[in-house]
């Protein structure tokens, strides 16, 4: 279900209210695959629990403690799990610098490492997701007609997908950067995994996993999709993507996975138990929030909108519990520092959280 209140989480793509869907109206070689994974995600987040696992970064900032920091520049690993669910795959198949193996999905996931360390490193300065420098490593063909993608706190695993519902999960450029996004998150801010907090580091991701997507094609904020999860449908599925930042609730409704239950603005908050406290759901709310400013703006959004997001990520005042309203003050505090408080940046963030009913007072 890759859902989890505490720090060091596993984050997974796929919502598990949809693997649920799937486990109940899905075709029946699907409903045991959907069971499959709302059973083995949670098993793997307790093992890294007990374990502890590697702390992100962890070997990056020894090296910064001893004041050896690496260039800035990506240092990829794939591996392939041969289908087994064993993560890291046991077998390397493309090292940094090595050329296109011919495996969609090894290469897929090589560029999109690729891709997510441009947009921090170009855009923001940042030396990796931690950084300092944190090697990049991914496993490819997890398990059989694994429905899902995850950031397991220090490398990325994707699943195949099913075939008829799914596509590979390497195929979704901002899947990917999304994924990496949260380990950003939890470098900096440790946004807890549950109610609007968790929301927020949900939307986050969302965020920079668009931003990654449109800077590698140079796309302005109006040309952009503002879709998540693009190409991951099969035709067999009735819609467009997982998420749609510029109209949460509209991309999909189909008779297996259900209608998109993504809010719009505050009047729709949904308050579940489920789903963390609907942390996949109500992100919706930010994400609107996000394309709103970024289209206020105009021009490239990872550039102003994109700065005020990872400026606001990075400020001592998103803490753990920071909900919607205190990310919303903090957007706006650090448009005014960096552009001005009456700044056309500045008007359209804070514009954008009224539009979607987050009150800053």
């Amino acid at each position: 279900m890759c859902t989890h209140p505490h720090r060091h989480t596993l984050h997974c793509i796929l919502p598990p209210y949809i693997l649920s869907r799937i486990a109940e109206h899905g075709p029946p070689g699907l409903r045991a695959a959907a069971m499959r994974g709302l059973l083995v995600d949670p098993t793997i987040r307790m093992v890294r629990a007990a374990t502890g696992g590697p702390v992100i970064g962890a070997l990056a900032r020894l090296r910064t403690a001893a004041g050896v920091v690496r260039a800035a520049t990506p240092l990829r690993t794939i591996r392939d799990a041969q289908g087994e669910p064993e993560a890291p795959g046991a077998v390397i198949v493309r090292r940094e610098g090595d050329a296109p193996t011919g495996d969609a999905a090894v290469d897929e996931a090589y560029d999109g490492l690729g891709a997510t360390f441009a947009l921090f490193q170009e855009a923001y300065g940042r030396n990796s997701i931690d950084d300092a420098g944190l090697p990049l490593d991914a496993t490819v063909h997890y398990d059989r007609d694994y429905d899902n993608a995850f950031w397991d706190g220090t490398q990325m695993v994707f699943g195949d997908g099913d075939g008829q519902l799914f596509n590979r999960f390497t195929i979704a450029l901002d899947v990917i950067g999304h994924e990496l996004a949260h380990g950003v998150t939890e470098k900096e801010a440790g946004l807890a995994y549950y109610g609007q907090s968790g929301a927020l580091n949900e939307s986050i991701s969302d965020v920079f996993g668009a931003l990654v997507k449109q800077y590698l094609l140079r796309q302005t904020a109006e040309e952009a999709d503002w879709l998540i999860g693009a190409g991951l449908l099969t035709p067999a599925v009735n819609g467009v993507a997982l998420r749609s930042m510029k109209a949460p609730g509209t991309a999909y409704d189909d008779p297996v996975l259900g209608r998109d239950p993504q809010p719009a603005d505050m009047a729709g908050f949904v308050r579940t138990n489920q789903d963390n406290g609907g942390v996949h759901i109500n992100s919706g709310i930010p994400n609107r929030a996000f394309h709103l400013a970024a289209t206020a703006i105009g021009g490239h959004a990872w550039e102003r909108a994109g700065q005020i997001w990872y400026d606001a990520l990075l400020d001592p005042a998103t803490r753990a519990n920071t909900d919607f309203a205190g990310f919303a003050r903090i957007t706006r505090d650090v448009a005014a520092r960096r552009y001005g408080s009456g700044a056309a940046e500045t008007r359209a963030v804070a514009g954008a959280w009224a539009a979607v009913g987050v009150d800053m007072s």
